[in-house]
């Protein structure tokens, strides 16, 4: 199964959660601030940041591993990207496969996938999926139960944690809608900075795409995702795990660890608008 293909099939739930928040201390003693109302100061904060993380590109390194029914890795297959935003969307463009630079043939497919998604990101506006359904934050808190709001320290940082899952009994519109009612999992929210630092998410049951004509993602298939600050208050993904399991076209049964790695974050010059091959410059360091 393709890496894309992968990421897809649990790329909606990434968005339904994503989109739901998008020195050692010791935590606060200050009252829990009201679950919708931190959603709405993630979301704010975010949307802040949107112009500022325009101006960064980063490199990344995604791994899929196959497994078989007793969890052998039986195939490994890597891509290496050099990703950027525009339009607060995130544009991946593939420079190695298995560690091997791409071809001349298979460079110019990049090239013209990428320069297609770049002039879609421009038109699509910020929070919007430039793939996909999405869901806003109102209507995901109407879908998911948010239980046990707490204070944690979270690499040395104080943050907020709460346990969130779907409401199996939600009346829902679509397929965004549908999966965030077979999701269970966590979220840490750095207090300071009002930015997600760490979620885990699982599947609480099994979800059908199409009726499950195309795939059934089987309960159980989880993924984690990070962010840190890259500057003050500018936080940015480090990477993520997972694991699923599925049915493909009612005839594969497909189970696969995959992981990311995301570095080497760089600031590129820009004019009035973000260029296709600006040039990057290391990021101030402090």
């Amino acid at each position: 199964m393709q890496l894309r293909a992968l990421r897809w099939a649990i790329g909606i739930s990434g968005t339904v959660i994503f989109s739901m928040l998008v020195s050692a201390q010791t935590p606060s003693t200050a009252p829990l601030p009201d679950v919708r109302q931190l959603m709405r100061e993630v979301q704010d904060h975010q949307k802040r940041l949107e112009k500022v993380r325009e101006t960064y590109t980063y490199s990344s390194l995604q791994t899929t591993q196959d497994l078989d029914s007793s969890g052998k890795v039986t195939k490994t297959e890597s891509s290496e990207g050099e990703d950027f935003f525009v339009n607060g969307h995130v544009i991946e463009r593939t420079v190695k496969k298995n560690g091997q630079p791409l071809n001349d043939h298979d460079q110019q497919k990049e090239t013209e996938r990428v320069t297609k998604l770049v002039e879609k990101a421009e038109k699509t506006p910020t929070g919007e999926r430039l793939e996909g359904p999405t869901v806003s934050v109102s209507r995901l808190l109407d879908i998911m139960d948010v239980s046990n709001p707490r204070r944690e320290t979270f690499r040395g940082r104080p943050a907020i944690v709460f346990d969130f899952v779907g409401r199996k009994d939600a009346k829902t519109h679509g397929l965004a809608e549908d999966v965030s009612k077979k999701l269970k999992g966590t979220i840490w929210i750095d207090e300071a900075d009002r930015q997600v630092a760490h979620m885990e998410v699982s599947f609480i049951d099994n979800f059908h795409v199409a009726g499950g004509l195309v795939a059934n993602v089987q309960k159980g298939s989880n993924f984690r995702f990070d962010q840190a600050p890259v500057e003050e208050k500018l936080w940015l993904p480090t990477g993520g795990e997972g694991t699923i399991q599925l049915r493909v076209l009612l005839l594969k049964n497909v189970r696969q660890h995959f992981t990311e790695r995301v570095y080497d974050y760089k600031r590129f010059r820009v004019d009035t608008q973000q260029s296709r091959d600006a040039t990057p410059v290391p990021a101030a360091k402090k």
